[in-house]
Formats: C-alpha cells, sequence, structure tokens
C-alpha cells in the first residue's frame, strides 16, 4: 500500500507515516517503479503498536527499543512492563509537584484581600492605578 492509504488505515497523517520511517520505527519499504513507497500490509499492525504505546506515554526511543524487542519474534511484554512501572512512578511525581502546586495556589488566592491588592516584599501585583 502507498503511504497515503497506510496513513489512513492506522489514521495518522502521511506526515507521521514518512516522520516514523525517518525515526526508524518503520522499515524503509520497497519504492515502486516510479519511487512510490509501497508498505506491506503488516505495517499497519506495528503503526498501531506504535501509536498505543504513543497514548501510554512511552518515548518514541522506548517504543524502537520495544520493537526492536518484537522483531526478533520475543514478547516485548517484559520490557513493556519495566517501562510502564517507571512511567507510573514519573506520573505519580509529577502529580504530587502538582498537588502541592495548586495547594500553594489555593493558599496565594485565599490570602487576597478582596477589592484591593496588598504590596508583597517581591513587589507589586497591580499597578499603582489598580490600588
Amino acid at each position: 500500500m502507498r503511504v497515503a492509504e497506510l496513513a489512513d488505515a492506522v489514521g495518522v497523517r502521511p506526515d507521521t507515516v514518512r516522520y516514523y520511517e525517518r525515526a526508524g520505527l518503520l522499515p524503509p519499504p520497497p519504492r515502486s517503479a516510479s519511487g512510490y513507497r509501497r508498505y506491506p500490509a503488516e505495517a499497519v499492525d506495528r503503526l498501531r503498536f506504535v501509536r498505543g504505546c504513543q497514548k501510554l506515554g512511552l518515548r518514541l526511543k522506548e517504543i524502537a527499543d520495544l520493537l526492536a524487542v518484537r522483531d526478533t519474534g520475543v514478547c516485548p511484554c517484559e520490557p513493556a512492563e519495566t517501562m510502564l512501572h517507571r512511567h507510573i512512578a514519573e506520573l505519580d511525581a509529577e502529580l504530587a509537584r502538582l498537588s502541592a502546586l495548586r495547594a500553594e495556589l489555593v493558599e496565594l488566592v485565599g490570602g487576597l484581600p478582596s477589592g484591593r491588592c496588598p504590596e508583597l516584599d517581591q513587589g507589586d501585583w497591580c499597578p499603582p492605578e489598580g490600588r
């Protein structure tokens, strides 16, 4: 199938297919006599795997590593499990950071008087005409 047909089958743009090929996630396909890429049917499954991994938050390098394992005929479940546990830890850390930031913002907003801006040690919140 040509690049546009592959892109339609997976729900991406043709540029995305070409990018995945440049990034090494999709092997370069043979070309027709007129120079068009001719992807095998297996490319659909491969790109769906890539898209599924991206939805889980995996980076392209990590996906390439999983594909390398998958291409050997071995199930990539074990390395995928390790990567996903790492992403869970990263998400937990980010959630904690965002929760702390939210609490700080709630405290800041709760301390603002209604009507007039206070003068703060680090500068004014409002311009002089707003006071």
